[in-house]
This record gives structure tokens, C-alpha cells and sequence, in this order.
């Protein structure tokens, strides 16, 4: 597949100029300290790649995991001085992965946010439910300057190895998400593909919240997996970086983002992005 922006590229997306919002999930892929240049997961060397393509998308919210602190500030900067993030490291404080909110302050005013751990002690950093890595949720919740509306922004990336601890963090998730009583968005690298898998049935096919990719009323883009770990993008792969929204929303459009320049990926994973009003 070829470079989906060869040269100087317009945004996918781009910043909305009404009351539609563009959320992006984004698994910005930990910066690994031993690598070298030249190396696919060479933080430097794809950094530059991150911010060329957050400056020209400019989501409204962004859900970003996998991001050390350093990284955000990457990312933060990429958008510039109107653009905000909440999140601590997965191992309390700074320390370790973020599945970090970043949110546009010119329009979104931030009333209240919290992180917790996908555990039987929520509120221990680093705990676990006896998987390997500790997983994360951040949520905020904002009001929209633009229409008066409160909203929630959730953000997570469940397990890549316990099936059990993805399920059951999908169904904390849903649980936060129906307790809030809000429009609400959850983005997530959830290391499950769509067909077949827990958290699928758990959010979506069970709980009722909404695939934006196949809600949407125009994709801008082929579908392809999402991990396709610095190799071309693979037709009908899995999807397994999710937008998901609660019943209701408009969904205008869904995009799988595969722009990489001069065979360079920003990431091993593929933005997601969407276009959409929430009611």
C-alpha cells in the first residue's frame, strides 16, 4: 500500500468549524531506550513523523496510550499551545505508560477528570488483576463551549495477553460509562479485534455503545487492521484501536489513518479517527 500522503498533505480530517467533534485514538507506541537510528521503533526518528501529523489533523480529543511523559510532551506540543492533557504513568506519578486525554482548551472546558486501575484495588497504582502490566483508565468530563453540552471523554488500553482482563476491564469501562449518565466517547487500543472477541460483545454488541467505524455515514478510508507493526496496512485486518460512542451520536465520518512518509511509520499502530456530534 502506498504512502496515504506522499508530500505536503492535507488533513484527513482536520479541526471541525461547528458544533461536530474530531476525536482521534492514537497508541503512539512506547519509546523504546535502547533502540537505534533507522530502527522502526526509534522514538527520535518518528517523533518528528507524530507531530507532522497531529498539526495537520488537530483532533478535538485525543486518546493516547502507550506514551511515556516525555512523549506527551511531544504530542502536546505537536498541537500547540491551545491544546491541554490529564493522565498520570501506569506506575503512579510520571512513571511509565500513559493512556493519556489530550483535549482542544480553546473549546473544551475541563470540570473534572480521574484515572484508576483496571484491579481489585482501583486505587493502588500499579495494581493488577495478577497480568503482567498494570492497565489504566483516564476519564474527564467537559463541557463544550461551543453547544453548552457536557460530555465524557474514557480512555484505556486494556491487556495484550489476559483474555479475563480484558473482558472485565470492558466491563468496568461500561459500567463508568452508563454510572455517568453523559454523551460519551471511549477510546482505547484494546488488543481485541471487533469480530468475535469479549470486549467487543461487552461495549458494543451487548452493551450498546456504538462502533464508529461502522456507524459512520461516509469512511474516508480502506478498512485495514490497525497493528500493522511498521508492515503495510493489511485489507479487512483486524481493528483492534477502537472509537466508540454512546447511543445517539451522529457519526459523519471514520477514518483509519495509514499516512507514513518515505516508508516511515509515527507508530506500529494506525490512528483512528471520527468525525461526530453527540447527543
Amino acid at each position: 500500500m502506498p504512502d496515504a500522503f506522499p508530500g505536503p498533505a492535507a488533513p484527513l480530517v482536520g479541526a471541525p468549524d461547528d458544533d461536530l467533534l474530531h476525536v482521534m485514538s492514537l497508541n503512539v507506541r512506547v519509546a523504546i531506550d535502547d533502540t537505534t537510528s533507522g530502527s522502526p521503533d526509534h522514538w527520535p526518528d518518528r517523533a518528528p513523523l507524530v507531530t507532522e501529523l497531529l498539526a495537520r489533523e488537530r483532533p478535538t480529543l485525543l486518546g493516547v496510550q502507550e506514551a511515556r511523559f516525555g512523549q506527551l510532551t511531544t504530542v502536546a506540543g505537536a498541537l500547540g499551545d491551545g491544546y491541554r492533557w490529564v493522565g498520570h504513568g501506569r506506575e503512579g506519578g510520571a512513571a511509565g505508560e500513559h493512556a493519556a486525554i489530550v483535549y482542544d482548551a480553546r473549546r473544551l472546558t475541563l470540570l473534572w477528570w480521574d484515572q484508576y486501575w483496571l484491579s481489585d484495588t482501583p486505587r493502588l497504582a500499579g495494581s493488577t488483576w495478577d497480568h503482567v502490566y498494570p492497565r489504566v483508565v483516564t476519564w474527564a468530563r467537559f463541557r463544550d463551549e461551543r453547544t453548552g453540552r457536557e460530555l465524557l471523554h474514557v480512555n484505556s488500553h486494556l491487556d495484550h495477553e489476559s483474555a479475563d482482563a480484558r473482558e472485565r476491564g470492558a466491563r468496568v469501562v461500561l459500567g463508568e460509562i452508563a454510572s455517568a449518565g453523559l454523551p460519551a466517547v471511549f477510546t482505547a487500543d484494546t488488543n481485541a479485534p471487533t469480530e468475535g472477541s469479549a470486549p467487543y460483545d461487552v461495549l458494543v454488541t451487548d452493551g450498546g455503545l456504538l462502533d464508529t467505524w461502522r456507524a459512520a455515514a461516509e469512511r474516508l478510508t480502506p478498512e485495514v487492521g490497525t497493528f500493522p507493526d511498521y508492515g503495510d496496512p493489511v485489507p479487512g485486518g483486524e481493528r483492534i484501536d477502537w472509537i466508540l460512542t454512546t447511543a445517539g451520536a451522529e457519526v459523519r465520518t471514520a477514518a483509519i489513518n495509514t499516512w507514513r512518509r518515505d516508508g516511515r511509520w509515527p507508530s506500529d499502530h494506525t490512528p483512528v479517527q471520527a468525525l461526530l456530534r453527540l447527543s
